[in-house]
């Protein structure tokens, strides 16, 4: 998921984890009864940021949007959120015998918040309408797998239907893929492959203000620039419900200023600590037993993308920036050690993870950062690091500039923007010069997540837009290899290609940090990095 604005070991999954059907809560007729998990019912407000995209599944790409549509998304599969392992939802099965032609059973009496039941038509729709290159749909390059993307994903495509896709009955479709792609069914459970009801169809821009889905929270209000708000889903159909009655989020432009409505008891959930509040632990006093910290599936990382700021074209001029970073002095003083220098561009906690696939181009070395910033023959000018202002990166984007300065005396300044969806939009038109934070939690419990979606040729979250035919066919053979470990090698291979032309430069791996007023049941994080909003509960 890209741009992020902040780690449980994954275990390795396989497409026979999904055959048989998912595990689902009992109804314990629980009312408002209290338990140690917190009572049912109430309202609570956390804290939100401005989507990037209206809210549709397959346009929603990045953490202010996605925070609110996961709770009213139901997909084919759910992800535990304590473990990341994926448990069938709308799916009755998925079975394969060549990990090619899929066949998907629907549970039947699976409805939509309109009242409509979920079919398989409705999956087949929206798939292809996602993948439809005039749609101009971010999670259009999830679908590249299935036969026939490439006829209808160009922008000026008239083939409006993949041939991979076909409805058998209303319960049963088959998805067919150019090649085996062994991890196929895991992938099912990220929002953009949500099955979208008839009426989105009669109007996708009017949908986006106004979504339906099918998941334990249906739509409510969405205040442009102010708040989002969700209720419980009264008919929700599946085994996975929520706790509360409603969630609204407030939209910040300042997490400090969040942080300090939690203080005061305002604000009942922040899943964004300030770095102000990460020296000495100072949240950990201000919140005792009101905060949480996980490790999980995220990265950030340094972009920038040389077709639109060519002086940054040369691999080892972006090397020589990133042997300058001190990350290691960085991170523990701005972040307080709530992170971990990268020394790649993969997660440490997915299975298939290289240890220091970067190598040597990631650690601070101020004359090996010299010597490589005159092979790529010197800078001219100045750089700057841009960032959104509404999320907490004054502190380290000025750090980085500050390091890059002092040790090849290169200017560079961190330069802010207004907010996350003015950031994402800028870097999406490709007017964003010189260096930006990019930021990405994983979709789905994979390594591949973490390289084909990002690094792939024409991929939907290729914000440098990289390409090397190299990559890319390393990446084909991972997806069509015969076991796991076969597949996580091709892929370890495709991260050294990636070490060679260092697109980007790893910077951390994340720590999510959050906290919560004292009306709270303990919140936890998922395994992705969130709150675990479908199951926060009230004390």
């Amino acid at each position: 998921m890209r741009g992020t604005t902040r780690t449980v070991a994954v275990a390795a999954m396989s497409a026979v984890a999904l055959l048989a059907a998912g595990c689902g809560s009992s109804d314990d007729g629980g009312g408002s009864e209290t338990t140690d998990a917190g009572s049912a019912g109430g309202e609570i407000v956390a804290r939100g940021c401005t989507p990037e995209n209206p809210l549709v599944p397959g346009n929603t790409g990045e953490s202010c949007g996605s925070n609110v549509v996961k709770p009213m998304t139901a997909t084919l599969v759910h992800y535990d959120p304590e473990t990341a392992e994926p448990q069938n939802d709308i799916a009755e099965s998925i079975d394969t015998e060549d990990n090619q032609t899929f066949t998907v059973k629907l549970k039947q009496g699976y409805m939509f918040h309109d009242g409509t039941e979920v079919k398989a038509k409705n999956f087949v729709d929206a798939w292809n309408y996602t993948a439809f290159g005039p749609n101009g749909q971010y999670g259009s390059y999830f679908y590249e797998p299935i036969e026939g993307f490439a006829d209808v994903s160009a922008e000026d495509a008239t083939t409006e239907t993949m041939s991979g896709l076909e409805v058998v009955d209303d319960y049963t479709f088959t998805i067919k893929t150019t090649s085996p792609v062994s991890n196929l069914p895991v992938r099912l459970g990220y929002v953009a492959f949500a099955p979208l009801p008839d009426v989105f169809f009669e109007d996708p821009e009017a949908y986006g203000k106004a979504p339906v889905g099918a998941g334990p929270f249906k739509f409510d209000n969405w205040t442009e620039g102010q708040s989002i708000s969700l209720v419980a889903n009264p008919d929700y159909s599946g085994e996975f419900p929520g706790k509360l009655d409603k969630i609204t989020w407030k939209i910040y432009q300042d997490p400090d200023a969040a942080y300090n409505d939690v203080l005061a008891g305002q604000l009942d959930v922040t899943d964004e600590i300030p770095t102000s509040a990460l020296i000495d632990d100072k949240f950990k006093t201000d919140l005792p037993d009101r905060n949480a910290t996980r490790e999980y599936g995220a990265i950030s990382v340094i972009a920038m993308n040389p077709e639109v700021d060519p002086s940054l074209k040369s691999p080892e001029l972006r090397k020589a920036l990133s042997m300058a970073i001190d990350r290691e002095t960085i991170i523990q003083q701005i972040f307080n050690g709530l992170a971990a220098p990268a020394a790649g561009w993969v997660s440490p906690v997915v299975d298939g993870y290289k240890a220091d696939a970067c190598g040597e181009a990631c650690v601070y070395d101020p004359e090996k950062a010299k010597a490589m910033l005159e092979q790529a023959g010197g800078y001219d000018g100045e750089l700057t690091l841009s960032y959104n202002a509404d999320g907490s990166h004054k502190a380290w984007t000025e750090a980085v500039c500050n390091s890059i300065k002092q040790t090849l005396s290169i200017e560079c300044t961190a330069t802010p923007v207004v907010d996350f969806a003015t950031f994402r939009t800028k870097i999406g038109d490709r007017e964003l010069k010189g260096m930006f934070r990019s930021g990405w939690v994983m979709d789905y419990p994979s390594i591949e997540n973490f390289l084909a979606p990002i690094y792939g040729t024409g991929a939907g979250a290729n914000d440098v837009d990289y390409s090397s035919d190299e990559f890319d066919q390393l990446l084909t053979e991972a997806a069509a290899a015969p076991s796991l470990d076969e597949a996580n090698a091709k892929y370890q291979e495709a991260e050294a290609v990636l070490a060679k032309d260092f697109p980007t430069i790893p910077f951390y791996y994340y720590t999510a940090a959050i906290g919560w007023s004292d009306k709270m049941a303990p919140v936890q994080i998922d395994a992705f990095g969130d709150p675990d909003y479908a199951n926060a509960a009230l004390k």
